[in-house]
């Protein structure tokens, strides 16, 4: 099967005036996939147990469990957290964010800022945490 990238469908959608042709002609192109999915995809690359995960990401396993079962959606802040456990990189968490459609993590946002520096600097959340909190900035959890 042929692959558009976001930018093939953006011109595509831009060329018509029919949102329903656009829709039909792309619906194989569109990611049908959960936030489940995705983290579960992400946790079998990694060597980490979910009750492992579960205090490196700052939730009960309880939480954990509901989020890889699809029962839950999880916030911005809290699907952060659980890729800072999975020690995701920042590229794999950006990509995420964006399936879940969520926001990304933005640079120009102090906080997004220390966000990103610890994921690139393998910081663990609770460091990721004090240092929001010292620049005073909401913490992820």
């Amino acid at each position: 099967m042929e692959h558009k990238s976001t930018g093939d469908l953006t011109k595509a959608m831009l060329g018509k005036s029919s949102l329903d042709s656009y829709l039909r002609e792309n619906e194989p192109f569109f990611a049908d996939y959960s936030v489940a999915e995705l983290l579960t995809g992400l946790y079998e690359k990694k060597s980490i147990s979910k009750a492992a995960l579960a205090r490196a990401a700052g939730m009960s396993e309880v939480y954990l469990h509901q989020v890889f079962s699809g029962r839950r959606n999880p916030s911005r802040d809290r699907l952060i957290c659980l890729c800072i456990g999975l020690e995701a990189s920042l590229e794999e968490i950006q990509e995420l964010l964006k399936h879940a459609a969520l926001a990304p993590l933005y640079p120009r946002l102090k906080r997004d800022s220390i966000i990103c520096h610890g994921i690139l600097h393998h910081a663990s959340l609770a460091e990721i945490n004090d240092r929001l909190f010292a620049e005073n900035e909401k913490t992820l959890f």
